[in-house]
């Protein structure tokens, strides 16, 4: 059988798909459980950040805070915010202790702790989202952090593969 050239157009486009798609991670802020905390020293306030910049996020991941969300929270804010370390009027508020984020666009994401004076003393990370054109191109690996990167939970990544299988499916259909 022969595939014609829009078959074999549609099927490079899905195999692209599959593989963008594949991609999806679930990441512990900071690189392990325990990261979301009050600095207590100038070498610990900016820890967030360069972990933050050796990581490659990418649309689709999810980012995952613990914490004890009776004393801290977890707000998205703006840029304006962020610098200023200004709580009171957030795109998001997380208190549950167990925060998921799914990063859904490219660009910027500004996280601080709601918890008063932790955001001064350097308990906030700017989160950057590899726009889509940069998915298809094969970048070196992230530098090592100490602790494990990714979460070791299945939902998420889990989610992920399900999409794909589906898509998958379908595209088998229309041949």
């Amino acid at each position: 059988m022969a595939f014609s050239s829009s078959s074999s157009l549609l099927l490079l486009l899905s195999i692209l798909t599959i593989i963008n798609l594949s991609n999806c991670k679930e990441i512990l802020i900071g690189g392990k459980p325990d990261a979301w905390i009050e600095p207590t020293s100038s070498d610990q306030s900016n820890f967030l950040n360069i972990w933050a910049q050796k990581s490659r996020f990418q649309i689709g991941d999810s980012i995952l805070w613990n914490y004890d969300g009776d004393k801290d929270s977890v707000l998205e804010v703006n840029k304006r915010d962020y610098i200023t370390c200004n709580t009171s009027n957030p795109i998001e508020v997380h208190k549950d202790g167990d925060t998921k984020v799914k990063l859904e666009r490219s660009g910027p994401f500004y996280f601080i702790s709601g918890a008063q004076g932790h955001c001064e003393k350097g308990q906030k990370v700017i989160i950057v989202v590899m726009s889509r054109k940069h998915h298809l191109v094969f970048a070196p690996a992230p530098a090592p952090v100490d602790g494990p990167a990714v979460a070791p939970t299945s939902g998420g990544s889990r989610n992920c593969y399900i999409l794909v299988v589906a898509f998958l499916g379908f595209v088998l259909t229309l041949f």
